[in-house]
């Protein structure tokens, strides 16, 4: 597939056709596939392998560096950016450099779900470039999107800021040139739905239990919108009602 970056600009004319359509960001993982059932699992012990080679520690110690970053930044290339002064290119492309068609998983008929989902569709993960574009290639997906925000594209002032960083929801904000109640998270995990309601936008949590800490959380939080177990229930039912309802297109 070709690969989709985030353009230069990414803004639209408000007086284009369809510019008042909802611009929705989806997640990549436990969003649009089940990467509980195999891709977690490698991205986890690729990660724990990386961390311990390029420390030159044990292989306990590397896994433990691996949760304790993510824990505390979103993502462990973060910690071993600011604490080691690794390359994020080199790790990230280590640690995702798997093969991913027969790991991937998804709910039957996606592509055709997205489709009927009217709006804009941007894809929006700390994953990299290389291996998002992969897994949408996998799932048949790719040309559901208008463009792939990948962690690549994630520095601000120097530094990364990946999801779930505020400054960054400013930032794609500003790109895609629409009021934040026009723009929708689609996510599997709490704490980015969290800094996109902190901004303005609207809010979807995908809840998979194979998601960190999901089991912990029960009922629905104030900063999200809608809770569903699927995209497909973003097109009917009470789900997309209430949705729509709230951005105002029912």
């Amino acid at each position: 597939m070709s690969v989709l970056r985030v353009p230069r600009r990414l803004h639209r004319s408000s007086t284009a056709a369809g510019a008042h359509e909802p611009v929705w960001l989806f997640d990549l993982d436990n969003t649009l596939h089940d990467a509980s059932k195999g891709i977690f699992g490698a991205i986890d012990g690729a990660m724990s392998q990386t961390v311990a080679s390029m420390l030159d520690v044990d292989a306990d110690t590397g896994d433990r560096l691996r949760k304790e970053y993510w824990k505390r930044y979103g993502a462990t290339v973060i910690g071993m950016v600011r604490h080691h002064g690794v390359r994020a290119s080199v790790f990230l492309e280590r640690t995702h450099e798997f093969d991913v068609a027969s790991l991937v998983h998804s709910e039957y008929g996606l592509m055709r779900k997205l489709a009927c989902l009217p709006g804009r569709k941007i894809l929006l993960t700390n994953a990299p470039l290389d291996y998002a574009s992969r897994v949408l290639s996998a799932l048949g997906i790719a040309h559901a999107f208008e463009c792939i925000w990948s962690i690549d594209d994630m520095a601000l002032q120097g530094r990364l800021r990946p999801k779930p960083s505020t400054a960054l929801m400013r930032q794609i904000l500003a790109r895609i040139g629409v009021p934040a109640r026009q723009v929708v998270l689609v996510e599997d995990t709490l704490r980015n739905l969290r800094s996109a309601r902190q901004v303005g936008m609207r809010t979807v949590h995908v809840f998979h239990p194979g998601t960190p800490f999901s089991a912990s959380y029960s009922g629905r939080n104030l900063y999200v919108d809608v809770r569903v177990t699927s995209v497909g229930q973003l097109l009917s039912g009470q789900s997309g009602q209430r949705i729509r309802r709230k951005m105002g297109h029912v």
